[in-house]
């Protein structure tokens, strides 16, 4: 079965969220169950850099005439064959992919991803002479365009599928409605039933509508999405394609985030032989100035600061961590307001307290190896990898009952305990009383320390891996092309 993966991000070359994550661990998750797989990226400079033994399979026109370069190779870094598109007037600036040094959307980001989407689209039709796929699958609203360019593609005697990821549905690629005629599809694609949404062009809307398939990050995700609270607006088109909608929980590279393995970390540990977990809790408590003890629970955040991962109500159940005689750590960039309200709490509580500002591969890691608590409390989660990471590290998650975090997250409570299926904490209604409760549990679990032991090595037993996330795709894939 021949795959083709397209997407913006692919890890450790690019990473600006969890889309990069899973687009560097899936690839070879799918080649592991009998797939052959290929990627298609932009190419941004860290992507073209480590693209080994490269050629220029074609020169093309993209569809508003700019001439650009699709180049062939293998990652070395990864060991997957790529195609990558060669545009340094597109992909080569200051900034993130997305946006410029002022956080301002690079104002042609609708040529720089229809591109992605054009290609990949290309390439189904057979652009590479010795390798053509049998399905398609497209990443998020930066690569929502390929199956809309795949559905408008001549007719062609062997088919081939798509299927379009949805990784958070609040992203969706908005643009106005003059720049529809950059893209080079037909006049009836710029419609409801298309990619027109309340009169701007949605890249999203393009891969919810033309895709043969749609799936979602987590099973839950897939239902909280065909309800308006989390539809986006788009709620109403999944409702009519619920049939075409299914589930993937997304899964950990196992090769990257293991503790008894992972050089990023001070000590490595496992869930039979845990002791350096608390070597690595005093290690980066003495790193980053904070109150040496082993006994006060060190909370974490590993998080983009935006209002969805909920960080508002931590703010305001700070005192209820402090309070008890509990630390936090915290990393992550985003909302301005936010990252100036934490800097204000580590000044106002030194020694209790860390915030860095920013994101940092090696220090995430040695975060969740320190820390107790991984702090989850977001408004929705599609699905969430960080309280996966932290159930691998030992630090119990406490989140927010949506999304993936309902799906890999059960409270500690009574019957749970009793059961031997509690692995963290969970609350039910987004606001700081509920947060605080859960807190609660937290520190009172803590202080029964062979409890506390068990439910910590229970959660780091988890078989959390690609394999069957990886034969659900495949199985899903033969489902379509038959």
């Amino acid at each position: 079965m021949n795959v083709l993966q397209v997407s913006a991000e692919i890890f450790p070359l690019l990473k600006t969220g969890g889309l990069a994550d899973i687009a560097g661990a899936l690839p070879g998750a799918l080649n592991a169950v009998g797939c052959d797989v290929r990627v298609l990226l932009p190419g941004f400079a860290s992507i073209l850099a480590d693209l080994e033994a490269a050629s220029v399979l074609a020169e093309v026109t993209a569809p508003w005439g700019e001439r650009v370069r699709v180049c062939q190779g293998r990652l070395s870094t990864l060991g997957i064959n790529a195609y990558v598109i060669d545009s340094p007037h597109l992909y080569h600036r200051p900034g993130t992919p997305y946006e410029d040094e002022r956080r301002q959307p690079h104002a042609d980001n609708h040529r720089r991803f229809a591109l992605l989407g054009w290609v990949g689209a290309q390439l189904a039709l057979g652009l590479d002479a010795h390798w053509q796929p049998q399905v398609v699958h497209s990443h998020d609203w930066h690569a929502g365009l390929t199956s809309a360019y795949m559905a408008f593609l001549p007719h062609r005697s062997q088919r081939v599928a798509s299927v379009f990821t949805v990784h958070n549905l609040a992203y969706q690629g908005l643009f106005a409605p003059s720049y529809f005629y950059d893209l080079g599809l037909p006049h009836e694609a710029f419609a409801v039933n298309g990619l027109e949404f309340h009169g701007l062009v949605s890249f999203m809307k393009a891969g919810l509508f033309y895709a043969d398939h749609i799936t979602t990050v987590s099973p839950t995700y897939a239902q909280e999405i065909q309800a308006p609270e989390q539809g986006c607006g788009l709620d109403g088109l999944l409702r009519t394609r619920r049939t075409e909608l299914s589930g993937i929980l997304n899964a950990v590279d196992e090769a990257i985030w293991n503790p008894a393995i992972d050089r990023q970390i001070g000590f490595n540990y496992a869930a039979r032989n845990p002791a350096g977990k608390a070597r690595c809790k005093a290690a980066v408590q003495q790193e980053l100035g904070l109150q040496v003890q082993a006994e006060a629970p060190l909370f974490g955040v590993v998080s983009r600061l935006t209002e969805q991962k909920g960080l508002h109500l931590l703010l305001g159940t700070l005192q209820a961590i402090l309070g008890r005689g509990g630390q936090l750590v915290v990393l992550g960039t985003g909302e301005s307001a936010l990252e100036t309200a934490f800097m204000a709490q580590a000044a106002l509580h030194p020694g209790v307290v860390s915030v860095r500002i920013g994101y940092d591969e090696t220090f995430a890691h040695k975060i969740f190896s320190a820390t107790d608590v991984t702090l989850v409390p977001s408004r929705f989660e599609p699905c969430g990898l960080t309280q996966m990471y932290g159930l691998k590290y030992g630090s119990l998650p406490l989140v927010h009952r949506v999304g993936g975090l309902a799906d890999t997250v059960v409270d500690c409570s009574l019957e749970e305990l009793a059961e031997e299926r509690a692995n963290g904490f969970v609350f039910n209604h987004f606001t700081t009383q509920a947060l605080e409760r859960a807190i609660g549990r937290a520190f009172a679990l803590y202080a029964r320390k062979s409890e506390w032991n068990l439910v910590r090595a229970r959660g780091m037993g988890q078989a959390l891996g690609w394999e069957v996330a990886a034969t659900q795709y495949a199985a899903l894939y033969q489902h379509l092309c038959a």
